[in-house]
């Protein structure tokens, strides 16, 4: 799935090209996605001009004079940028079309991805009002995930999962900053301590940021929007390693599920 940092490398890869560019034509050959693709979008964004390209937790926003498309890339879904007449494939679904000839193409195999419009202020459409801080911004720190956390008796890497708490800390990233922060990610959220959640917030900035500089993360159905892969799986640390040395005291890794979700760490570093 894609995560915070291939959705924002997918933002610094298109802006460029769609930024103040004016729409000519929409093709939407599959409107079944998470949700149905609007009925009239065609009619409404043909003719707009894209101002900015945004993003919110893992949703671009792309906002015009008049309103905001909101992209959800899904479980497989990627935004390309490709020459105009270049043949559609299977799982392209949607192609913007702008007066240069450039194409931002929307690609997504399952079809749990989504583009929605709405006139109103994005930040108050149903899926963005009550999303958490970006980790990335001023308004996340240690101070925040400790007040939020008083009393939780869940697993600290579900409550750093939570998007209520903090947006874009999906599965893998989680797990490489609690590593990074030496906290065991079955500790109880609650008995955590200031200092610890200082921390792992640095932590977490710091991970999202290696990945953002590196492209995003190596996944089998991630690509950015030049059609290659990120680059940055190969210095992973835990996820993906559950039997390997640990990179400080060479323990094996041990693997274990939280809600599900393969949960991969030291058991000497981390507590």
């Amino acid at each position: 799935m894609p995560e915070l940092p291939e959705v924002e490398t997918t933002r610094r890869g298109i802006a460029p090209h769609i930024e103040g560019q004016t729409l000519t034509e929409v093709i939407i050959r599959q409107p079944k996605l998470r949700w149905p693709v609007p009925e009239n979008l065609k009619h409404i964004i043909t003719g707009l001009t894209f101002r900015s390209v945004s993003r919110r937790a893992k949703y671009l926003l792309l906002d015009t004079d008049t309103g905001t498309l909101l992209v959800h890339l899904g479980m497989s879904g990627s935004l390309r940028i490709i020459t105009s007449g270049q043949t559609a494939g299977k799982h392209d679904h949607i192609d913007f079309i702008f007066t240069d000839n450039t194409v931002l193409r929307f690609n997504d195999p399952r079809r749990f991805g989504a583009v929605l419009w709405t006139q109103d202020d994005a930040a108050r459409h149903p899926l963005l009002k009550d999303l958490g801080p970006e980790p990335l911004l001023p308004g996340f720190n240690g101070e925040l995930l400790y007040t939020l956390s008083r009393s939780k008796k869940t697993p600290v890497k579900s409550f750093i999962m939570d998007s209520h708490i903090v947006v874009g800390v999906g599965n893998i990233y989680a797990n490489e900053a609690l590593f990074r922060a030496g906290i065991h990610p079955g500790r109880q959220a609650g008995k955590i301590a200031l200092s610890r959640y200082q921390k792992l917030a640095d932590c977490i900035r710091i991970i999202l940021r290696q990945a953002i500089e590196q492209g995003g993360t190596t996944l089998r159905d991630f690509v950015n929007e030049a059609g290659k892969p990120g680059y940055f799986r190969q210095q992973l640390s835990v996820y993906g390693r559950a039997g390997s040395p640990c990179i400080h005291c060479q323990k094996p890794l041990t693997e274990i599920r939280i809600n599900n979700r393969s949960t991969v760490f030291c058991s000497a570093c981390q507590r």
